[in-house]
C-alpha cells in the first residue's frame, strides 16, 4: 500500500508543470517549461549565471540496524525534441521517463563504504509518417534524443545515538548530471534541457528499520534533523499515516503524508488541485486551440479527451469537499 501511494505522488512531481493550461505549445508559459528538479549539464550550470544546478543533495536520518535493507529508486524525465515536417509544422520538447534503480544494500554494506552508481541513456532518433485518410503520406515527426549520463551517490554517518528503536544514522543521497555539454557558453536552455534530468526526485525504502521526519522530528532527534543540508530535493514521509518505511526526495518542498485528492479523474500537470477550475476551463477552450493542443502533445490530446468525455457526476464530485475536520475544543 506504501508503496502504491509513494508512487502516485512520485508521478504527480515527475509531471508537475509538464505542460500547463492552456495545454498549447504556443502558450507562453508553456515556452519557459521544466522548473523543478532540474539538473543541467555542469559546463552549461557553470557558464551560465543563476542557471539551476547539475546536482542535488538530500540528508535524511533513519533509525536501523546493520542489516536494515535500503532500497534506492531515482527518477526524472529524459526530454526529447519533436520537429513536425507540416506546412503548420510544430517543434516541441517531448518528455520519456527514466530511472535508475540501485541494487538493494545493508545499512552495514554504506557505513563501510560509500556508493556510486553511474548510468547512462544512449542517444535515439525516429521517424514517425503522418497519413490522411488513405494512408497516403502527409508529412513526418522527427524526434531526436541526446544521450545522458548521470550519477547516484550515496553516504552513511552513524549519528551516535541509540534507541530503542534502533542506532540513528544520516544518510546522504546526491543526483547528479555528468552529460557532456560542449561550447556551453554559447547555448541556449532550451538545448541545454536536452541534456539534463528533469523533475528529478528519489524514493527510498528501508527494511527492518524507519525513517525520522525531518519536518516534525521527535525531541530527542531535533539536533541531528536541523543538521542535515538539503539543496534541490527535500525528504517527505509518504505512504499512509504514520508508516514510516518510505520516503520521497522530492524537487518540490513537500508536507509529510501528502495524498492525491480522491476525486481527480486525472493528471492536470499542476499540483494545486483546481481541477474543477482546469476542468471548466478545458471545455471553454476553441477548437482551433484543442487542435493544437492534440498536435503538441500525447499528454494534452489525453488531458482533452477525459475532459470532452467527463460525466456530469464526476464533474459534481469536483464541486468541493472537506476535509481533515475536527472538533474545535470551544464550547
Amino acid at each position: 500500500m506504501n508503496q502504491t501511494i509513494a508512487e502516485k505522488i512520485a508521478n504527480a512531481v515527475l509531471y508537475e508543470g509538464y505542460i500547463l493550461y492552456p495545454y498549447r505549445p504556443s502558450a507562453l508559459k508553456n515556452q519557459q517549461r521544466f522548473n523543478f528538479g532540474v539538473l543541467l549539464p555542469p559546463l552549461y550550470s557553470a557558464a551560465q549565471p543563476g542557471a539551476e544546478s547539475w546536482l542535488m543533495q538530500t540528508e535524511c536520518l533513519a533509525l536501523g540496524a546493520a542489516n536494515t535493507t535500503l532500497e534506492v529508486k531515482s527518477r526524472f524525465l529524459h526530454l526529447r525534441e519533436r520537429a513536425t515536417n507540416t506546412p503548420n509544422g510544430l517543434r516541441w520538447q517531448e518528455a520519456a521517463e527514466r530511472e535508475m534503480v540501485a541494487p538493494s544494500l545493508r545499512l552495514r554494506e554504506l557505513g563501510e563504504r560509500p556508493q556510486r552508481w553511474p548510468f547512462f541513456f544512449p542517444a535515439a532518433r525516429e521517424t514517425e509518417f503522418l497519413r490522411d485518410e488513405r494512408g497516403g503520406i502527409t508529412g513526418e515527426i522527427l524526434r531526436k534524443q541526446a544521450a545522458l549520463e548521470a550519477t547516484v551517490e550515496l553516504r552513511l554517518a552513524d549519528c551516535g545515538v541509540r534507541t530503542e528503536r534502533g542506532q540513528l544514522f544520516r544518510l546522504t543521497v546526491r543526483v547528479s548530471n555528468q552529460t557532456p555539454f560542449e561550447n556551453a557558453i554559447y547555448r541556449s536552455r532550451d538545448e541545454a534541457l536536452l541534456y539534463s534530468l528533469v523533475s528529478t526526485h528519489t524514493i527510498l525504502r528501508v527494511r527492518g528499520g524507519e525513517f525520522i521526519s525531518l519536518l516534525d522530528p521527535p525531541a530527542q532527534f531535533r539536533e541531528e534533523a536541523a543538521a542535515c543540508y538539503n539543496f534541490g530535493a527535500w525528504p517527505a514521509l509518504v505512504g499512509e499515516e504514520g508508516a514510516r518505511d518510505t520516503l520521497l526526495l522530492s524537487p518540490i518542498i513537500l508536507y509529510d503524508y501528502p495524498q492525491i485528492a480522491p476525486e481527480s479523474a486525472g493528471d492536470f500537470f499542476d499540483g494545486a488541485e483546481i481541477d474543477e477550475m482546469l476542468t471548466l476551463r478545458v471545455l471553454t477552450l476553441t477548437e482551433k486551440e484543442r487542435q493544437e493542443a492534440r498536435d503538441g502533445d500525447a499528454r494534452a490530446r489525453e488531458i482533452l479527451e477525459r475532459t470532452e468525455a467527463l460525466p456530469a457526476e464526476q464533474l459534481m464530485k469536483l464541486h468541493g469537499a472537506l476535509r481533515g475536520m475536527r472538533r474545535s475544543g470551544r464550547q
